[in-house]
C-alpha cells in the first residue's frame, strides 16, 4: 500500500510470497530506503544507474506491473504491483502503485544523474518471442479456416475461440513490453496500471 506522506516522502509496500517477508520501500528526498525481513538499504537517487518498468503476467494474476531498479553497487531492487493475501490470491494496487513510481521517478529525474530507464522486455527476448507469437496465430488461424473448409463447426468455434483470447492475452503482453528507452521525468503510462 502506498502513501504519500508530504511532498518529499511516499512509501509503498508488497509481499511477494505468502510465506516470505514483505517488502517496504519509501522515498524520501535523498534516496529510496528499503526493507524486507531483517535486511535493509538505502540507496541514494544519484546511484541509481538503471530502471526497467515492464508487465509481467502470473498465472494468479493476469494484471501484475513491476519496476526493476539498479543502483551502482550492484544492488538490485524489484517493485510489484501485485501482493499476496491468501494462499490462492494475489491483490492488485494498482493505484498505490502507480503513484509511488511515478513518485520514485520525479525524484530520480530531480537527482539530474545518468540514469538508464527501460521498458517492456530485454530485445533479445522480445523479439524471437514476437515471432513466436506471430507464428502460432497465423497456424490458429489457418486451422479455423481448414475446419470451416471442412465443414466441422463445432471445431472451427473451439479453435477460433482459443485464437481470440492468445490473441487478447498475447497481444497485450506484446504491446505493453515493446522494448525501449523513455526519460525519468515522463514513465511510459502503459506500464503504470489504473484503477483499484
Amino acid at each position: 500500500m502506498s502513501q504519500r506522506i508530504d511532498d518529499a516522502r511516499a512509501t509503498y509496500s508488497y509481499r511477494p510470497s505468502l510465506l516470505g517477508a514483505g517488502w517496504n520501500f519509501t522515498c524520501d528526498e535523498c534516496g529510496i530506503e528499503w526493507t524486507t525481513g531483517a535486511k535493509s538499504g538505502r540507496i541514494p537517487y544519484d546511484k541509481v544507474r538503471r530502471v526497467r518498468m515492464s508487465y509481467r503476467p502470473m498465472s494468479m494474476q493476469s494484471h501484475r506491473f513491476a519496476t526493476e531498479l539498479w543502483a551502482a553497487d550492484g544492488t538490485k531492487l524489484t517493485i510489484v504491483s501485485t501482493s499476496w493475501k491468501s494462499m490462492v490470491e494475489q491483490e492488485r494496487q494498482d493505484r498505490s502503485y502507480s503513484e509511488f513510481i511515478r513518485e520514485l521517478h520525479r525524484a530520480i529525474a530531480a537527482a539530474a544523474v545518468p540514469v538508464r530507464c527501460e521498458q517492456g522486455k530485454m530485445a533479445l527476448l522480445y523479439w524471437p518471442g514476437l515471432a513466436t507469437f506471430v507464428t502460432v496465430s497465423i497456424g490458429l488461424a489457418l486451422l479455423v479456416v481448414r475446419a470451416l473448409q471442412a465443414q466441422a463447426l463445432a471445431g472451427a468455434a473451439f479453435v477460433g475461440a482459443f485464437l481470440a483470447l492468445f490473441l487478447w492475452q498475447g497481444g497485450n503482453f506484446f504491446r505493453r513490453n515493446r522494448p525501449g528507452l523513455y526519460r525519468p521525468e515522463a514513465p511510459p503510462e502503459d506500464l503504470l496500471p489504473q484503477g483499484q
